[in-house]
């Protein structure tokens, strides 16, 4: 009898242990739940882009010669024709001075010879009546007619002396010009590589100094041949020239991240594909009046794209399972999973064709911990807030 009483008592002692540690039943997790909204939203196609001037000039010696002054600095704003550069011209001078003296001595060849022609046009005058009247023979005319040929001859070879002084005194002066290198064109100074006492010249591979025109700049980017295809697609046109003329604007983004202040206009496709890369280039120009963009600079173009009247969720509400994308649509407090079609993701946002409609109450966020039938206690909250609540992952 007592042992019979110490096992029920045990027993009942276990009974009321197993009570005690049995799990209390939680009610539903709260979850923050959005409605499906309708919007117009403006996303962006974005390709890397390099910035060149509209012009660049590479500038170089027409003469060879050493450097004797730099009259510029990197950078600097230059007109067309200003002086960039003089060069060493002592010898230059000097052959200036014996072409000048060239040209003199061939002046006083051609006053002598004219002197000839002269005296020699007086005998054949003189000798002419006396032979038509037999007074002398015909060959003592024909002797002066062939000096006065002769004399004529010596005149046109010093005049062609004298042209030919005068061009190489021209040619030396011209040199002497070349001597001061001027801007080719107005815009902004590149870098100097070469400095005071260095020998210049025509064939050199580097040259003084690049000048680059900014008042406009060009952008160039690229596109391979399958996206280059769905942009012709898409765009409103003809042909190409109409579909290039109906393109929207387009923005700029700067190194550091910021959007340059003018937009650009797509002005050029080129008419075949890289081999080497399999891309087709686009150039877009932009207005430069501030100078902010210089040659060599480089950015992000970006191609707007408009979505009108879309139905948009905060994109955590959105996850995947073997290439499907679901949301978790709230039904009578309860979480069940749809497949939706999203077609873009633009600043935390999933734009969805199909699968929900506006209204449609979704959870917005923590779908990892829910399963389909879950029950949940709804905490209505604004796409708007959760996406501001995401942080950028960098």
């Amino acid at each position: 009898m007592t042992n019979k009483l110490i096992l029920f008592s045990a027993g009942a002692l276990l009974l009321t242990a197993c009570k005690e540690e049995a799990p209390k039943q939680d009610g539903p997790k709260p979850y923050p739940v959005v409605s499906v909204e309708n919007k117009n939203i403006v996303g962006y196609d974005t390709f890397p882009a390099t910035i060149q001037g509209r012009i660049n000039n590479d500038v170089r010696a027409k003469i060879q010669g050493y450097i004797t002054q730099v009259l510029v600095d990197e950078g600097q704003y230059v007109t067309k024709g200003q002086p960039l550069f003089r060069l060493e011209t002592n010898i230059l001078t000097e052959n200036a001075a014996a072409s000048k003296a060239g040209i003199a001595a061939a002046e006083s060849s051609i006053a002598a010879a004219r002197a000839q022609v002269s005296a020699a046009e007086v005998e054949v005058n003189k000798l002419k009546p006396l032979v038509q009247k037999n007074i002398i023979s015909n060959v003592q005319l024909q002797t002066a007619q062939a000096n006065l040929a002769q004399a004529q001859a010596g005149l046109q070879q010093a005049v062609a002396a004298r042209k030919q002084a005068v061009a190489n005194y021209k040619g030396v002066e011209a040199n002497i010009d070349y001597s001061v290198i001027r801007a080719p064109i107005s815009g902004v100074i590149g870098k100097l590589p070469l400095k005071v006492g260095s020998l210049v010249g025509p064939t050199d591979q580097t040259p003084l100094t690049t000048i680059s025109d900014t008042s406009e700049i060009f952008a160039y980017f690229s596109m391979n041949e399958k996206s280059y295809f769905d942009f012709l697609e898409k765009s409103v046109g003809a042909n190409l020239s109409e579909k290039i003329k109906n393109l929207p604007m387009v923005e700029l983004q700067l190194a550091n991240g910021s959007i340059y202040p003018e937009k650009g206009r797509i002005e050029a496709i080129t008419g075949s594909i890289d081999e080497t890369t399999g891309t087709i280039q686009f150039r877009v120009v932009f207005k430069n009046g501030q100078k902010l963009l210089s040659n060599g600079n480089s950015g992000t173009i970006r191609f707007p794209k408009n979505f009108d009247n879309v139905l948009v969720v905060p994109e955590s509400a959105t996850y995947e399972q073997q290439g499907i994308v679901y949301v978790y649509k709230v039904d009578k407090d309860t979480a069940k999973n749809v497949v939706v079609n999203v077609i873009d993701r633009i600043d935390n946002l999933a734009l969805i064709k199909d699968g929900v409609k506006q209204g449609d109450k979704v959870v917005a966020q923590g779908t990892g911990s829910l399963k389909n039938g879950t029950p949940v206690k709804p905490q209505p909250t604004t796409t708007d807030e959760v996406v501001k609540s995401i942080k950028p992952k960098f």
